[in-house]
């Protein structure tokens, strides 16, 4: 076996994306691989995607709410990145064809008017820079098998990343309480959970300033036009072939989908 290294890590993560095959975690082999180097994984692995043609187009953060942390088994929230090539258009299925073993959850999201650098940045400012609130739906899909995985795991594969959307219905910060913006999780007709913007950090906007401070420790800042995924408000639904799930948001609207083959 070859020394890992960030390439070596690179070339694996993607590749399994790219065949859709899972693995073990790479701590499993790796067990001194820190936060600072996975987040080079993470940066590695976006410099390849824009390589070969995706644009990046906003960043997410992951397990932001307790509910996450404790099905996964990790205390702390993450930031990764969304490019093109992973926008879901409204009404297609979740495309199960190109992905592992997806699982689908609701977010809040941020549209952003504004440039947003840490450090040092609160919840109130993060707001302030925000142009419109939106319903979302992440679809998660670990490379790694049964989603097992370390902190540092998670980190370098871009935390989970598999596609996303945004609904319909944009509105201005100040016209909803983010604290208590709930959503319903219907999965075939039935309601399977519930939560509200306070799952999320205790205010889906102190999740926006972690991700603009997290950020600017690596010199880097949330740009206008960027989308910001706060991450799952609820635990993931799996979304296998035929299921029909929607997320109901009280301010928001709601957003359908379905699984793919």
């Amino acid at each position: 076996m070859s020394t890992w290294t960030v390439d070596r890590a690179a070339t694996t993560l993607l590749a399994c994306e790219d065949e859709r095959t899972d693995r073990e975690p790479i701590t499993d082999q790796w067990p001194d691989l820190d936060l600072r180097t996975a987040y080079e994984i993470q940066d590695e692995t976006l410099r390849r995607r824009l390589a070969r043609g995706e644009h990046l187009v906003g960043v997410k953060l992951g397990l932001t709410s307790r509910a996450k942390q404790e099905r996964m088994n990790i205390s702390s929230p993450l930031v990764a990145w969304l490019t093109d090539a992973m926008v879901l258009p409204a009404g297609a299925p979740v495309p199960g064809a190109r992905l592992i073993h997806p699982r689908v959850e609701p977010e809040i999201v941020f549209l952003m008017r504004e440039r947003l650098a840490g450090p040092g940045v609160t919840a109130a400012q993060a707001l302030a820079a925000v142009d419109r609130v939106y319903a979302g739906a992440e679809v998660i899909d670990s490379r790694y098998r049964d989603f097992r995985f370390t902190l540092p795991d998670v980190v370098a594969d871009n935390a989970s990343s598999g596609a996303f959307l945004v609904g319909a219905v944009g509105l201005r910060p100040e016209q909803l309480d983010l604290t208590l913006e709930a959503v319903l999780v219907e999965v075939d007709g039935r309601v399977v959970d519930s939560a509200t913007g306070a799952a999320v950090q205790g205010n889906p906007a102190e999740a926006l300033a972690l991700a603009a401070n997290d950020l600017a420790r690596r010199g880097l800042a949330i740009e206008p036009g960027q989308l910001v995924l706060t991450g799952g408000m609820t635990d993931a639904v799996p979304a296998p072939a035929g299921a029909r799930i929607a997320f109901h948001f009280s301010s928001l609207g709601s957003i359908h989908l379905s699984g793919g083959a």
